[in-house]
């Protein structure tokens, strides 16, 4: 899909389109009058700087960066490859890098954008098994406050978000263990998880925030103690 030039629209770029996750933002954003551009790898491979310079390249403008792509190959540190540790951390940090590289160019344009990075519990709590994807998520954390404090005079912002575990195509199988569930919500102060859907209403919301920049949302309800 092609944005034309006076489209008196908002423009919002979801990475990682293909997903439930994606799909549902891009049904909320739709629904408060924005034009979505939600490509799957086919069509906007963050992990390509080749592939995110064309992509961005064809929009004239953009409100609203959504980096969503994100992998996770799970495996203990003895037992993990640089091949595994390298794409889990092209897709989830350095993807995430390069199309803010490329949307900050358009918002300093314009003076105003927004970019909301989608993290992970996993960042702050740091798994077993998850050394690639906890450094990649954490990693993320420091992409967003520093692109906030570099681009803050051009009012530009930057936040970035954990939905916590959600139940989608790619976790689904995961919930079947009921004793691994039994433990997830263990860990849940209200013994639920996320939807998707809670994530996209949030997203929306922070959005209309245009004071809020810089900061680090957890939504879900596990209790974590001060650092």
């Amino acid at each position: 899909m092609s944005i034309p030039a006076t489209s008196s629209q908002p423009t919002a770029v979801i990475t990682g389109g293909a997903g439930d996750l994606a799909q549902d933002i891009a049904a909320e954003l739709q629904g408060a009058g924005f034009t979505v551009l939600a490509p799957g790898r086919a069509g906007l491979d963050v992990s390509s700087a080749d592939s995110v310079r064309a992509f961005f390249a064809t929009l004239p403008g953009l409100d609203l960066l959504i980096n969503n792509a994100g992998v996770c190959h799970d495996v203990s540190v003895a037992k993990m490859t640089e091949a595994d540790f390298d794409h889990v951390v092209d897709v989830n940090l350095k993807g995430s890098f390069l199309t803010t590289q490329a949307a900050v160019k358009l918002m300093s344009k314009q003076r105003r954008g927004h970019i909301v990075n989608v993290g992970s519990y996993s960042a702050l709590s740091g798994p077993a098994g998850q050394a690639n994807y906890a450094a990649a998520k954490a990693g993320l954390i420091g992409l967003t406050q520093s692109t906030a404090r570099e681009y803050g005079a051009r009012n530009i912002r930057a936040n970035c978000i954990l939905p916590g575990f959600l139940e989608t195509k790619m976790t689904r199988h995961l919930l079947e263990d009921a004793a691994w569930q039994e433990n997830l919500l263990s860990q849940h102060t209200l013994g639920r998880l996320n939807t998707a859907q809670d994530v996209a209403r949030f997203i929306a919301f922070l959005h209309g925030m245009e004071s809020v920049s810089g900061q680090v949302f957890q939504l879900d309800s596990r209790v974590r103690r001060w650092s």
